[in-house]
């Protein structure tokens, strides 16, 4: 049985990324998001009472537009893999970070942000942008934009690899950057969207 984890921007009208509060041992908020502030807040707060961290996939604006009030209101502690004036804890590749009631390696995933980790735990693992379950390009496997200026497909690539590698097969739910979360073989979800980006293709036209 995968840990309790909610989407606390699901719904909101405006464009956000997903941010995952994973509840337990340690509440933890993967990513605040972008959407409205005060929402964001009170949907944390219906679940638990404290927030000890917030955990950084990447620092895209629409994955930290909510980062300072979420952590002014909670007091919570900032976790990242790139410096930020408000950063505690400093991420690196294989450190180890518990998120809700699991310990998760932190795998340095970049190609889609130079700064992009990945949480990869004993039943769960926190994708990111890197790879998502659905998005608007692919219903099942799909990978992070890399056309932009600082993005590189071959870079995705290889922490695509590297995210597979890492991964227990006892992992049963994916909870990504965008779309929705995943329960079930997340390996072949992984493995999908690995063989899309090798083909090179432009992920939207």
């Amino acid at each position: 049985m995968s840990m309790e984890v909610h989407n606390v921007t699901e719904g909101a009208e405006t464009f956000t990324s997903n941010a995952w509060l994973a509840v337990g041992k340690r509440n933890v908020l993967v990513d605040p998001g972008s959407a409205d502030e005060a929402r964001t807040v009170r949907r944390i707060r219906s679940h638990v009472d404290d927030l000890d961290a917030v955990v950084l996939t990447h620092q895209h604006g629409d994955h930290v537009g909510s980062l300072e009030p979420v952590l002014d209101e909670f007091d919570a502690s900032l976790a990242a893999y790139d410096d930020h004036p408000r950063r505690g804890t400093a991420l690196g590749e294989g450190d180890e970070i518990r998120v809700g009631d699991e310990s998760c390696t932190v795998v340095h995933t970049p190609g889609h942000a130079p700064d992009h980790v990945s949480l990869v735990g004993e039943t769960v693992v926190f994708t990111g942008d890197v790879v998502v379950y659905n998005d608007e390009a692919f219903d099942d496997g799909s990978f992070g934009r890399t056309d932009m200026p600082g993005q590189s497909r071959e870079n995705l690539i290889e922490s695509v690899r590297r995210l597979l590698d890492t991964l227990p097969a006892s992992v049963d739910a994916m909870y990504a950057g965008h779309g929705d979360a995943y329960e079930g073989d997340v390996q072949a979800v992984i493995e999908r969207a690995l063989e899309r980006a090798e083909k090179r293709e432009p992920k939207y036209d």
